[in-house]
């Protein structure tokens, strides 16, 4: 027996045949019971997403987006889902210089509410990968919503910034909620009963789609609601850490997580995580592959160039032990959630689903209850940018999962964390820990973390002003601190635990036996094993 094991609160899950992890037991129970009946690791995703979209609607819900990778054994490459929403063929930014906006609104502006893509992505993923019909996938969310479920720790606290926000009388009919209470969301049962048809039209051009364009006063127009949200598209990938990592092309920032990665295998990173050298370098990668984001990122971005060695190979020559470089001048609480699934047959679903703020736009619809997400925040005001807010547009997107194989196309490892800008500065740590040093997923997953923050930080400006970037930490030694600080580092320092520091998941492959962990920062979070 391994007696670092014993009596020890937090360790990794083992599973011989599938495995599902997700922020929320109920969600993770649902795509395990799935799995059991014959399902894919697609079918088992998409139920899990579902009943996140019920419990978790502060992070997600089908009022946001969706983003996906893939992995299907024999596959050259895996397959990679692009469910973001686009802008409404009634944006202008005219409007948004007549009213002197120095960035989109952030709440209660139908602006910064594209068509959302997730039902959409649900869908376009059970067409491909599906094996058990919709109205099994659904049944375990459809009855959460309509029959109640007890709200977690976490959701009940987020009802707090619900006060005085109309139409949120699902959470709010008898006062703020506590921990455990049930809750019934009867308006979305009913979405997801109409969904068991495999029909798109019953979301977007029923009850919800109307409610939508009433509430966005010709910002959307009927072909807006007509046409699919959902794109297969070509992933990305680079060489490092001694695998093939994969991630979303743009307009997601997942080549951010690509790019940090090759640049850190080139540098070197120590084997040895409670090394100073350890963070400072995969700091300095960091800052190195995402500092001209606002520039760079846009939905008709070329990914392989913005990956390409040549662009790549200054930026890590840049990158010195002993101070930090500076940087050329040039978007809190991610709401959002992550999580994977494998089955038996080793395919592997790298997920992510997304409100963007937490609540998102603050706006719910009066019939169906739904919440929508406010992802238009990541448009610029500035005309000539590539990434301006105008018609039938996708933003740049901060959702950014992983996915890693060996050199013979095996799948070796599912990655991902909600986290805003932080998200590829959280799974590159991952991905270290992982692949470099050598930890489980569990003991990779407990690590303290440190993210990256604007001065003014709401979570998706980061890089507005790269020379004012600070390094946050998650209640590390004093030791470390004064040794990254004496580097040139503008450190603030977090208490453990700290939600900024992302709600991630890992599944990984080891031979016949699949080894994973869930988010330990989270109460509800579970790995469970089929």
């Amino acid at each position: 027996m391994n007696k670092d094991l014993v009596n020890t609160p937090f360790s990794a899950r083992y599973a011989p045949r599938g495995m599902v992890c997700s922020t929320d037991q109920l969600a993770s129970g649902a795509g395990v019971a799935l799995l059991r009946k014959g399902g894919s690791a697609a079918d088992a995703a998409i139920g899990a997403s579902a009943v996140l979209a019920v419990t978790s609607q502060h992070m997600c819900g089908v009022g946001g987006d969706l983003w996906a990778l893939v992995h299907v054994p024999g596959q050259p490459r895996p397959f990679a889902l692009n469910a973001s929403g686009r802008s409404g063929s009634g944006a202008d930014i005219k409007t948004i210089t007549a009213d002197a906006l120095s960035s989109m609104p952030f709440h209660k502006d139908p602006r910064s509410v594209p068509v959302p893509g997730c039902v959409d992505g649900w869908l376009a993923l059970h067409q491909k990968f599906g094996r058990l019909p919709l109205e099994e996938v659904l049944a375990d969310a459809i009855t959460l919503a309509s029959d109640g479920f007890p709200i977690s720790a976490e959701c009940a606290l987020a009802t707090e910034v619900l006060e005085g926000v109309e139409y949120a009388d699902d959470y709010l009919r008898e006062g703020m909620p506590k921990v455990g209470k049930l809750i019934k969301r009867p308006g979305l049962g009913k979405i997801l009963e109409g969904l068991t048809s495999g029909n798109r039209e019953t979301f977007y051009l029923g009850a919800f789609g109307q409610e939508l364009m009433d509430f966005g006063r010709g910002e959307y127009h009927p072909e807006d609601l007509s046409q699919s949200q959902a794109e297969w598209v070509v992933p990305l990938s680079v060489d490092a850490f001694g695998h093939k990592i994969w991630g979303l092309p743009p307009n997601s920032q997942g080549y951010l997580c690509l790019a940090a990665a090759w640049i850190a295998d080139q540098i070197g990173v120590p084997r040895a995580a409670d090394h100073p050298d350890f963070w400072h370098l995969l700091v300095e990668a960091s800052l190195q592959a995402a500092y001209d984001r606002p520039d760079v990122l846009h939905e008709h971005a070329d990914g392989p160039l913005l990956l390409a060695p040549s662009r790549l190979a200054p930026r890590a020559g840049a990158i010195r032990m002993d101070e930090t470089a500076s940087l050329p001048a040039a978007v809190n609480h991610g709401d959002t959630i992550y999580l994977n699934a494998i089955d038996e047959s080793r395919m592997g679903v790298s997920l992510i689903q997304s409100n963007a703020s937490g609540w998102g736009a603050l706006v719910f619809l009066p019939e169906t209850g739904v919440s929508l997400h406010n992802r238009g925040i990541g448009f610029s005001v500035d005309p000539a940018s590539r990434a301006a807010y105008g018609p039938q547009r996708r933003p740049p997107h901060t959702l950014a999962p992983t996915l890693v194989e060996d050199s013979a196309a095996q799948l070796v490892a599912l990655v991902g964390t909600m986290g805003g800008d932080s998200q590829p500065q959280i799974v590159l740590q991952l991905l270290a820990r992982l692949l470099v040093v050598g930890q489980d997923p569990a003991q990779a997953l407990a690590a303290r973390r440190w993210r990256l923050s604007g001065a003014q930080s709401n979570g998706f400006n980061t890089w507005a002003d790269p020379s004012e970037v600070f390094l946050e930490v998650e209640d590390v030694e004093p030791q470390l601190v004064e040794n990254l600080a004496t580097r040139g580092h503008k450190i603030r320092s977090l208490g453990a635990n700290h939600s900024a520091f992302g709600h991630a998941h890992i599944i990984k492959v080891e031979g016949g036996v699949l080894v994973g962990a869930a988010e330990p920062r989270v109460s509800t979070s579970a790995a469970i094993a089929h």
